[in-house]
């Protein structure tokens, strides 16, 4: 969603502004990290704001972290449990 410069937020009515960001997300246990995305946030409670399409693109760049965190999770678990 395109914020013009004195955009408000639709949660609470604070000023949105445009910034570079960056986000945590956790799954079982597993944290993954994505720097430097682009948003537009709101001052007062936070909420972001992408671009059309920049949720889905997010969605889909932490659930390939995900897979391959858990994919070398789970590999050296084979391997420990193989020279236990």
């Amino acid at each position: 969603m395109k914020r013009s410069r004195n955009a408000k937020c639709s949660e609470c009515g604070g000023s949105v502004r445009r910034k570079t960001i960056d986000q945590e997300f956790e799954k079982e246990g597993v944290r993954v990290r994505l720097s430097g995305l682009q948003a537009s946030v709101c001052g007062r409670c936070g909420e972001v704001y992408f671009e059309p399409g920049g949720a889905q693109q997010v969605v889909e760049a932490v659930n390939s972290l995900f897979r391959l965190a858990f994919s070398e999770r789970q590999h050296k678990g084979t391997i420990t449990a193989a020279l236990s």
